[in-house]
């Protein structure tokens, strides 16, 4: 099966590790770091959410108008808009867009930056009130005549879209790596997603979801798992050059990256699960760096896969190999790194599954 390659841009440059030298909302610099994904040859970009940030949709409207071919992953927390206005609002934005929007729903496992959008619910029921508001979203895309909802969350009544999305539905991508959020997930998601964890709880993880779905009576999603992949030409400089960035993680612009993370104390199971990897060593299966999780507290796509461009591109197989079809990458150094992974690391993998695809298509014609 292909795979898929997600970067993830932002309106203003900087990272983890590296300070802000732009606005916090540069338009020349969106538009730059949305072109310069398409160009190298990825299939989506992400476009986080947080209470603090620009929002998702518009920043997506925006680098859609610069860029012809890369699709647009925003985050999306339910609660906060109505469903039903929400569903209009993405389908709006994919016709803008040339059907080219896809969601990342965003349950939120960290109480305080919740609250900071004024959302007081426990865990347990933000993912029952996301089970609600998916229905409702996938209704909302789909249903030609006007229809009634009445949950513990949502209510209302006759209820139709005169906008739909371009292609019938919307592609919806979830995260979560707890019970609730497998069991979630399977009833609406297209694609689940992990942060890089080693080889043997990936694959755990992918079983815990199957086993989900199977109790659902659901198809299996796709996988996707993401990474902070740093490159060298050679293996000892691409150590030099990750253990420079971890010297720096924190340092430069701790207030910017972690005020809306849990940092210290993260509470969602998929940081939490990062830091016990990295409990047990830094360093994992054929290039997976859990240091920089463990030195950011794991808030975020915090691992990174260290190396040559070949050992990268073998580590990634790594996990194709386990089913794994979809792989979120991106830097330390946000638009540097996105056109070096054009360069060296996306074509490689590509190439790869493709010389596998076809092998295996000769053995089953043979």
């Amino acid at each position: 099966m292909p795979v898929d390659f997600i970067g993830l841009i932002a309106t203003q440059d900087g990272s983890e590790s590296t300070p802000a030298t732009t606005a916090l909302v540069d338009p020349a610099y969106t538009a730059r770091i949305a072109r310069a994904h398409e160009d190298s040859g990825f299939d989506q970009v992400l476009i986080g959410y947080s209470s603090a940030y620009p929002d998702g949709a518009q920043v997506a409207a925006y680098a859609a108008a610069h860029t012809t071919t890369l699709t647009y992953l925003v985050a999306h927390r339910p609660g906060f808009v109505a469903p039903t206005l929400a569903a209009r609002t993405f389908a709006t934005l994919d016709h803008f867009t040339g059907g080219r929007v896809t969601l990342n729903i965003i349950t939120g496992g960290h109480d305080g930056e919740q609250r900071r959008d004024g959302d007081y619910l426990s865990k347990d029921d933000r993912y029952a009130r996301t089970d609600e508001y998916l229905t409702v979203l996938r209704q909302a895309w789909t249903s030609d005549s006007p229809f009634s909802f009445a949950g513990r969350f949502y209510r209302f009544e006759d209820f139709v879209s005169q906008v739909r999305p371009v292609n019938g539905t919307i592609p919806l991508y979830f995260s979560g790596s707890s019970p609730a959020a497998y069991a979630t997930g399977v009833k609406h998601a297209d694609v689940h997603m992990f942060w890089g964890e080693p080889l043997a709880q990936i694959e755990e993880q992918i079983a815990a979801v199957r086993a989900a779905a199977d109790a659902a009576g659901r198809p299996y999603p796709r996988f996707s798992v993401s990474f902070r992949p740093i490159l060298g030409p050679t293996e000892e400089l691409a150590w030099e050059r990750a253990h420079g960035i971890l010297d720096r993680i924190g340092a430069v612009s701790a207030p910017r990256f972690f005020r809306n993370r849990d940092r210290d104390n993260p509470a969602n199971v998929g940081s939490q699960r990062l830091l016990a990897a990295a409990a047990t060593g830094d360093r994992h299966d054929r290039a997976l760096w859990t240091a920089t999780a463990k030195a950011s507290g794991a808030a975020g796509n915090s691992t990174a896969l260290v190396g040559t461009p070949d050992t990268v591109a073998r580590a990634l197989l790594d996990y194709y190999d386990l089913g794994v079809t979809t792989f979120l990458i991106r830097g330390y150094d946000p638009l540097d790194d996105a056109v070096d992974y054009g360069r060296e690391l996306i074509p490689s993998v590509r190439a790869e599954v493709a010389r596998r695809e076809a092998e295996r298509l000769v053995g089953a014609a043979g």
